[in-house]
């Protein structure tokens, strides 16, 4: 039900006091004045703390700094008078005893009445005493079609043209949010570039991490990673460039649901974080990594409660990657953990929410070991797809040592042997090939000249691969991806 709609039905059957949890005091109070009260035909009555009533000239400036005399006009106006009483930031007066005993008689009025109260603010903790007489309601950030609007608005009355593509992307970057932040940021772009252009999608996403940052157990990640920066792993990255336009307003009149999450598997070193933060970076979407070790906190309940922040921040910014490093660290299989059953309750409400969320928050989840992963997450349903990303085969060291070394020497790259390189290499991964690259560098600058590909292979022979040192976990892995459970990330021809 539109917000709207369900704010009507509540002020028609008489419910007291509604609370409308909302960073955007201006905007929930234009919908209010312009919607609501051509609906139902009610005289609004707006208080804050510093100016008391406003907009009324029969009672400006009455009840100022004094939340308690503020009810008080309730009372005053007659009977039969039908009103809307907006108190903002009221929210944090409620745990006062002379506020909510107030709250408490007023409200005998309210129930036989056409009128009502309804608190506008933020972070809401209902008090114990209060909780059967006020109802909550939440007032979302702006939606695609309101961004949209406002976007055309704002390009229209500067004369720009902007492409199709670009508008889209525009419109996605200003998701989660709200319409005065927009608003300053496109200021703030014009006044910078003169224009809005594909440089101005950074800017929004820059403004999205700022709210990102107000929270504990969330990072936003700057990436500049591209997919084709990730060496093998062909079926894979096949696999996200064909969902990189599945957020687009194309894809949705097509009707195609927009993808659930990614699952990586695999030996560490072979790419899975690397791939997180590519995603990030080719779809120009924000990138949130979730801190595991902040999810879980000391006091009963906190975990939940975090984990149920995480959630609401992620869909407020959607479109966006939730990316998760090493999940099965994070909801262990081990029964014994003596946590007091808080790791089922918050892997059940994360799995819950994979399953059902509409958000496009698509979520790139990894691990290292398979046994310790609980089956629920496994389970088909959770991620769109689950990938086992291998030890890198001989043509994709080959690729993997080509990526690092033009990293460095885009000049010279070609002057190396990769065949020699790509033999010798047997059982690495793809961060121990980048790490024989820059050992290989130590070593040409610590005699003052340039590294080669003998550099390399000294670099190759002395260092020990981890799968080497652990074999057995190695095998384990190689032998689960081969029966046929999980789909291989490279193709079986590399």
């Amino acid at each position: 039900m539109k917000f709207n709609d369900e704010l009507i039905l509540l002020l028609k059957a008489r419910y007291p006091i509604i609370f409308i949890d909302t960073i955007e005091e201006d905007r929930v109070e234009y919908v209010i004045r312009k919607q609501i009260k051509a609906s139902l035909n009610r005289s609004i009555y707006s208080w804050d703390f510093v100016d008391g009533y406003t907009n009324n000239p029969n009672n400006e400036g009455f009840a100022k700094r004094n939340p308690l005399q503020a009810l008080e006009l309730i009372e005053r106006l007659t009977a039969e008078t039908p009103a809307l009483f907006l108190l903002k930031d009221f929210n944090r007066f409620l745990t006062d005893v002379s506020i909510s005993r107030k709250l408490k008689n007023v409200s005998r009025i309210l129930k036989l009445q056409p009128k009502t109260i309804i608190i506008i603010g933020s972070d809401f903790q209902i008090p114990k005493e209060l909780q059967d007489l006020i109802t909550v309601l939440q007032f979302k950030l702006p939606l695609e079609s309101e961004i949209d609007q406002e976007l055309t608005r704002l390009i229209n009355s500067l004369n720009l043209k902007i492409d199709q593509t670009l508008f889209e992307s525009l419109t996605r970057a200003c998701q989660g949010l709200s319409l005065e932040r927009i608003r300053r940021v496109l200021s703030k772009i014009i006044a910078t570039h003169k224009t809005i252009d594909e440089k101005s999608i950074g800017v929004l996403l820059s403004e999205k991490k700022q709210i990102i940052s107000q929270t504990e157990i969330l990072e936003y990640w700057s990436s500049d990673e591209q997919i084709a920066d990730i060496g093998g792993v062909e079926e894979l990255k096949n696999w996200l460039k064909k969902r990189k336009t599945s957020f687009s307003l194309k894809a949705a009149n097509y009707g195609l649901p927009t993808p659930r999450g990614l699952l990586l598997v695999g030996i560490q070193g072979t790419g899975k974080s690397l791939t997180a933060k590519a995603v990030a970076s080719e779809w120009q979407l924000p990138l949130l990594k979730l801190d595991v070790g902040k999810l879980f906190g000391g006091i009963v309940g906190e975990s939940e409660s975090r984990l149920r922040q995480m959630i609401n921040v992620a869909e407020t910014l959607s479109p966006c990657i939730l990316w998760i490093d090493e999940i099965d660290k994070a909801f262990s299989n081990n029964e014994s953990n003596g946590d007091s059953g808080t790791s089922n309750r918050v892997l059940a409400t994360f799995i819950s929410w994979l399953s059902e969320k509409d958000k496009p928050v698509f979520v790139v989840a990894t691990a290292n070991n398979i046994d310790m992963l609980p089956l629920e997450i496994i389970r088909k349903g959770r991620f769109d797809e689950i990938f086992f990303l291998d030890l890198p085969k001989y043509n994709e060291r080959e690729q993997i040592f080509k990526i690092h070394i033009k990293e460095f020497r885009p000049n010279s790259w070609k002057l190396f042997d990769y065949i020699k390189l790509a033999k010798l290499s047997d059982s690495f991964s793809g961060a121990e090939i980048r790490q024989t690259v820059i050992e290989a560098m130590y070593y040409a600058f610590d005699e003052d000249r340039e590294f080669t590909t003998d550099d390399i292979c000294r670099a190759l022979k002395e260092l020990i691969p981890l799968a080497q040192l652990e074999t057995s976990q190695t095998l384990k892995l190689q032998n689960w991806a081969s029966s046929g459970r999980i789909r291989l990330a490279s193709s079986k021809k590399s």
